[in-house]
């Protein structure tokens, strides 16, 4: 069994974008620059933003954090998207979900320019992506995409079982898994809440990639030997014997899946600290086409 180390990987990634914005300097370019738009104080998404920022000083980006109030309209932050449409200064942004009720995610999400999308949710980056076209992938199937690559996984021909249907994991991972080249050329069946007997499709799939949200719902009787097994899950389980209250869960039985496992990610450490690095990879490749745009 190999681990699929996201920690590891992500800093290989982290490290080779900080090289070429020193390329970028020396040459006498502008730097890549990122923004982050967050309403309200959402703990989750406070340290979620946080590490972003972090992360782009880290690596020579510029970085902006838009902190907007909790009590803000749907009008005033369609105005403050248009504002960062409009800044000629920056390459990128995330809007970061989610937001306060009385705003329409949606709305938000659809005014964003397709070309600053970075997070890859506007439906022209999303239709480009089914298209095989050039996009902005979301960033947690985009590293799923690295890590399978970086490890030499073979995934064409081989039968992925992806679960959960979100727009941001599940629905993009069954689409590029099926696309063509390495990764890819995969046969993808897509399962869900609804998707009976779900161990059936489990037990014969070769990849098994999971984003339901269940703590350790994938159990070793539900695989067969030799699976690559992506944990995207992350839940809080209270844990009164941990010194913080609680322990991190993946959607996967570790401790049993790894025993039959050829590669499996784990959790904490596996696929999350990969969708932050392919967020600075989106937004390399955004400040790139501005360049290449405007010369």
């Amino acid at each position: 069994m190999q681990l699929l180390d996201g920690k590891k990987t992500s800093n290989d990634i982290k490290n080779e974008i900080a090289l070429e914005v020193q390329s970028i300097k020396a040459a006498g370019g502008k730097v890549p620059h990122l923004a982050a738009v967050l309403v309200g104080n959402n703990g989750a998404s406070l340290t979620y933003v946080g590490s972003k920022v972090k992360s782009c000083q880290e690596i020579g980006f510029d970085s902006t954090l838009v902190a907007l109030p909790e009590t803000i309209t749907e009008d005033e932050l369609l105005a403050k998207i248009k504002e960062l449409n409009e800044d000629d200064n920056l390459d990128g942004y995330i809007v970061q979900l989610p937001l306060p009720k009385h705003i329409d995610e949606q709305k938000i999400l659809l005014a964003i320019d397709p070309d600053k999308d970075v997070d890859g949710f506007h439906p022209t980056n999303f239709g480009r992506m089914a298209l095989e076209m050039e996009s902005f992938i979301p960033a947690t199937p985009f590293g799923i995409m690295e890590l399978l690559e970086r490890y030499k996984v073979e995934t064409a021909g081989k039968h992925t079982v992806v679960i959960g249907r979100s727009h941001i994991v599940g629905r993009p991972m069954s689409i590029l898994m099926s696309r063509k080249g390495n990764p890819g050329d995969s046969t993808v069946t897509l399962t869900h809440s609804r998707t009976k007997d779900l161990a059936e499709f489990t037990k014969n799939a070769d990849i098994i990639i999971t984003a339901l949200g269940v703590p350790e719902f994938l159990k070793a009787d539900m695989v067969k030997d030799g699976v690559t097994v992506i944990d995207v899950g992350i839940t809080r389980v209270d844990d009164a014997s941990n010194a913080k209250g609680y322990v991190i869960k993946g959607d996967v039985d570790f401790d049993g899946v790894s025993k039959k496992a050829s590669f499996i990610t784990p959790v904490p450490g596996g696929v999350g600290p990969m969708t932050i690095a392919m967020l600075l990879k989106n937004t390399l490749l955004a400040r790139k086409m501005r360049s290449a745009r405007n010369k």
